[in-house]
């Protein structure tokens, strides 16, 4: 046996050894690798010698042109490094506008210095500086988006959102919360400017701000336009508005009282401000992209024309606030301890707990949303069905991924147009982590007999120090630990199988066993007509499985579905209906007939200039989620909403 086994084992190697000779041919070259050495110092928290003086020009809002100067100290000759931010707070990702960066000048003393990019990483660049520099001065342009397909648009001739991140750069080598800045900004003279930071001196156009710490600087963007209110909700916070026209800033008194109640129920509900004042900087416009993006003491609020003067049917938008605001305490102040990073360059983000930092958060904003009628109750039950119908029926994805890989995404996928977004999944931690945290809820009530509530876990997680604004991070261990103080149960096991394991099942319980049930009916709801419109689309998810828009194109297919089968594929065109011209309402015509044994709806599609005729398969009618309410008493989920 054993001189069998010798003689398998010589084969083996001469056959292994005569196919590497085989695949490399003997008079190939043959490289090796070699070591290459980090040229960027590591953050070390130690104190900066000496104050970084950043002056950002904003006032060409006709070319979208940002002019930069910075004068850094220095404290020795040689080799400076200057970081470009990478690693950008609440995009957990290395997503920072390098691309945008221009018109680099470095000098000393008004001589030029030799500047060289960093081959390793484009984010850093090395200055030679000569003996004798106290200070180098750098200059650059950062050139915002002129067109849709360049990105977000940050300057009109009316507004401006202005981020430090995008338009400065610091020295390797510190924790950036050991570098302190000066700043100052230029906007067009007569326009508002509205941030976290308190300026100290203003004259024209142009607004001085204290020294502070890098770190704070980059949590505290601005915004500036010419038609601007501010709303105060509280001692302590104020919605900072600025608006394409006067009329948009026209907020009704209900409408500001729906804001300062937002604002009670979060501090009633966390039981902390983790803020020394706080400002929502919202931004109502046609033109300036549209963004949202937590700090700690503000929030950059980007939504389209209409919030308040179309306040009925703007319900996502209404959702904006509450969910931003909520990111105060869940993710900028408690901080999972792998998002964290010293310094934006040399340690990169990890986002395993994404699910508590974003999932808890979109949980958060909309129970906060309903508690202080941002939303009303209804609204809230009808967006929880449309997120629920999304991650049992619309994530087939489920099957093979689970919950926690998608925190790669940030980075893996960048939010890149997908084909098949319910095959693939993108960032599903977000939504899917809401129905998580509605269950979890669920269990804290039922277990306690009633005595307790996902409340109690958010006043003993993120209720401590009141006015801290620093970071406090966490783990996972964390997590279950502070679960089990609020009520004991195997939360290990619960969560390491909803977040970590394949689940084909979505996390409907909270819901199921919350008082409702998720049906489907003919007619949609109002938060999907909202979508619908604001989209200029029809979604016929369940309905054949797939989104069109109002002039035929498809947006959206699901996985194995009767469009998908049918050969559809995101960017179809839909030219006619059973040989009509194409029409929304005729395709739900066409899909209301064939249910049953009624027959297909045969659709002329192109992609390109192919043409074919194809039948769409179904014949389920239309089919809208919603929540049902089972029987008469409050469910959990009815008390979870209820206001404090």
């Amino acid at each position: 046996m054993m001189r069998r086994v010798a003689l398998s084992l010589i084969l083996s190697t001469c056959l292994g050894g005569t196919a590497v000779a085989q695949l490399v041919p003997p008079l190939n070259s043959k490289p090796q690798a070699y070591a290459k050495p980090t040229r960027v110092p590591a953050a070390r928290d130690i104190p900066f010698r000496g104050t970084v003086q950043l002056t950002v020009d904003a006032s060409d809002v006709t070319r979208g042109i940002f002019r930069v100067r910075e004068r850094v100290p220095v404290t020795a000759a040689g080799d400076l490094v200057l970081l470009y931010p990478k690693w950008v707070p609440g995009g957990h990702s290395p997503r920072g506008d390098i691309k945008n960066v221009t018109g680099i000048r470095v000098s000393a003393g008004g001589k030029p210095l030799r500047w060289m990019r960093d081959p390793l990483d484009v984010f850093a660049f090395h200055v030679d500086v000569p003996k004798g520099v106290s200070a180098v001065d750098v200059e650059f342009q950062y050139v915002s988006a002129t067109a849709e397909n360049m990105g977000r648009t940050v300057m009109t001739p009316d507004m401006s959102s202005i981020q430090w991140l995008s338009l400065s750069m610091y020295p390797a080598g510190y924790y950036v919360r050991q570098i302190p800045v000066q700043a100052s900004v230029i906007v067009p003279t007569g326009w508002k400017v509205a941030t976290a930071l308190r300026p100290k001196a203003q004259s024209g156009g142009r607004f001085d701000y204290p020294v502070t710490s890098y770190e704070i600087l980059m949590d505290s963007p601005l915004i500036a336009g010419a038609n601007y209110r501010q709303i105060q909700l509280s001692p302590d916070v104020f919605l900072d508005v600025i608006g394409d026209t006067r009329a948009e800033l026209a907020a009704t008194p209900e409408q500001i009282a729906a804001h300062k109640r937002l604002v009670e129920q979060a501090v009633k509900t966390f039981g902390a401000q983790h803020y020394d004042h706080y400002d929502f900087l919202l931004t109502i416009s046609n033109n300036l992209g549209g963004n949202g993006l937590e700090h700690h003491r503000s929030s950059e609020d980007g939504v389209r024309r209409g919030y308040f003067i179309d306040w009925e049917n703007k319900l996502r938008d209404r959702n904006l606030l509450p969910h931003e605001y909520s990111h105060s305490w869940d993710g900028k102040y408690r901080r999972p301890a792998d998002l964290w990073t010293p310094d934006y360059n040399t340690v990169p983000m990890e986002g395993s707990l994404l699910w508590v930092y974003e999932g808890q958060t979109q949980f958060w904003g909309y129970v906060l949303g309903a508690r202080s009628g941002m939303l009303s109750k209804q609204d809230t039950l009808d967006a929880i069905a449309a997120t629920a119908a999304t991650y049992s029926t619309g994530t087939p994805g489920r099957t093979w991924r689970p919950l926690v890989d998608t925190t790669n995404d940030p980075t893996a996928a960048g939010r890149a147009p997908q084909p098949w977004r319910g095959w693939q999944r993108s960032e599903d931690y977000y939504s899917e982590g809401q129905l998580i945290w509605i269950d979890v809820d669920r269990i804290i009530r039922t277990q306690s007999g009633g005595k307790r509530s996902i409340d109690d876990f958010a006043r003993a997680f993120y209720g401590m120090r009141d006015r801290d604004y620093g970071e406090l991070t966490y783990t996972f261990d964390d997590v279950v630990a502070t679960l089990n103080q609020v009520q004991p149960y195997d939360w290990r096991s619960y969560l390491q199988h909803r977040v970590y394991d394949v689940t084909p099942a979505a996390p409907l319980e909270g819901i199921n066993q919350g008082g409702y049930t998720l049906v489907y009916t003919s007619e949609p709801t109002k938060w999907i007509k909202s979508a619908e419109k604001a989209g200029k689309n029809s979604d016929l998810t369940y309905s054949g499985g797939l989104v069109v828009g109002m002039d035929g194109k498809v947006s959206s297919v699901l996985w194995d579905s009767a469009a998908f089968n049918a050969g559809i594929t995101v960017g179809t065109q839909i030219a006619a209906i059973n040989g009509r011209d194409f029409d929304s309402d005729a395709l739900k015509d066409a899909i209301k007939a064939a249910a049953g044994n009624g027959p297909a709806p045969e659709l002329l599609v192109h992609d390109g200039d192919v043409y074919r005729t194809v039948k769409l398969d179904w014949h389920g009618g239309l089919r809208y989620p919603r929540l049902q309410k089972v029987g008469t008493a409050p469910g959990t989920l009815d008390a979870l909403l209820a206001p404090r």
